[in-house]
């Protein structure tokens, strides 16, 4: 052992090189040493260099294998490593739900005008007649209305508002669908165009027609005679599921939209439109084996409900598609070629 006030003495060149010709070689490197000689410069100065170079070394190597030791192990296709005061986000599982989609109403068929001119509709399907007719001015209502005797209200009868139609006056659409007034002096009435019927909202009371001593009630739905349904029972049973959907997903609009106050409002409206169908559609005739009246009122529900929440409501025309161009006539002479000889 030496003491650490040798360790930067210097070193003898002979001695080292004794050293150095001592320690064994491979036969490949003998010879390279033993050809050439080789010098070394001695003196406490490179001593003391060398010495403060192998502590730099020392240390640089202890520091990467401590910063080895500080980085943890990363497999193949794990994940990265968040830097010191990040964070991130758990990665999806596989098959995990998409997130859920804002509600939207489904489009609903919305019939206009075009759908009641020149039809005969019957109130409630059976009593009365009343047909929408285009006139010069606008539109024009031809009516008679079912009823009661005043003094006896087990007698039927019947006013006729004219021979003539009565002009209509367009309101918009308050409720979706088109709405007319008819004024007429003996009962002003008015009401909502559907799909082949029309929606007979107001008087909210029936007229007594003095002059015929006659109680009528025009209000309800004004159809086709109910003995004609019957070979429409899949497209009305098709077109009252259509509107169900559509009126559940539109409420459901509806309640997202609104505050807790009004959601309470809009559950009491839904809840009570299917008694007040029920209540207008029980006097319509064979509505419980065919649905005509409750596939319509339903439709204008959910007309309504669009019209709040600010969807167009247009009726949908169907595109023309363009006709083929006729072929061009043969000219004179360009027949086929006779078989026979001329």
């Amino acid at each position: 052992m030496h003491d650490d006030a040798d360790f930067g003495r210097a070193v003898d060149a002979g001695s080292l090189r004794a050293s150095v010709a001592d320690v064994p070689l491979r036969p490949g490197l003998r010879h390279f040493m033993q050809n050439r000689r080789h010098s070394f410069k001695t003196g406490p100065f490179v001593t003391a260099l060398m010495h403060s170079v192998l502590c730099l070394v020392l240390l640089a190597l202890a520091g990467w294998s401590s910063a080895v030791r500080a980085q943890p192990m990363q497999l193949p296709g794990a994940q990265p490593f968040n830097a010191p005061g990040t964070q991130q986000a758990a990665p999806v599982a596989p098959g995990a739900p998409a997130a859920p989609r804002p509600p939207s109403m489904p489009t609903i068929k919305v019939a206009g005008e075009d759908a009641i001119i020149g039809r005969v509709l019957r109130h409630n399907g059976g009593l009365g007649e009343a047909v929408f007719e285009k006139t010069a001015t606008g539109f024009g209502l031809k009516l008679t209305a079912d009823g009661f005797q005043a003094s006896n209200l087990v007698e039927p009868c019947a006013v006729s508002f004219g021979e003539t139609p009565v002009p209509v006056t367009s309101l918009g659409r308050p409720a979706g669908v088109p709405r007319y007034r008819l004024e007429a002096s003996i009962c002003p009435i008015a009401f909502d165009v559907l799909d082949g019927a029309f929606l007979v909202v107001e008087p909210a009371q029936p007229c007594v027609v003095e002059a015929a001593a006659c109680r009528i009630d025009p209000r309800g739905l004004w159809g086709p005679d109910s003995r004609t349904l019957a070979a429409r029972a899949k497209e009305i049973e098709a077109a009252r599921g259509v509107a169900e959907r559509a009126v559940r997903e539109g409420y459901r609009v509806l309640t997202a939209k609104a505050d807790a106050v009004d959601q309470r409002a809009i559950a009491r409206e839904q809840a009570g439109f299917s008694a007040e169908r029920e209540l207008i559609c029980r006097s319509f005739q064979r509505e419980g084996q065919f649905g005509f009246c409750g596939a319509r009122l339903t439709e204008a529900r959910a007309a309504s409900i669009r019209a709040r929440l600010g969807l167009s409501n247009e009726p949908v025309k169907a595109p023309t598609r363009p006709r083929p161009p006729r072929p061009a006539a043969p000219a004179p002479g360009a027949g086929p070629l006779p078989l026979t000889p001329q």
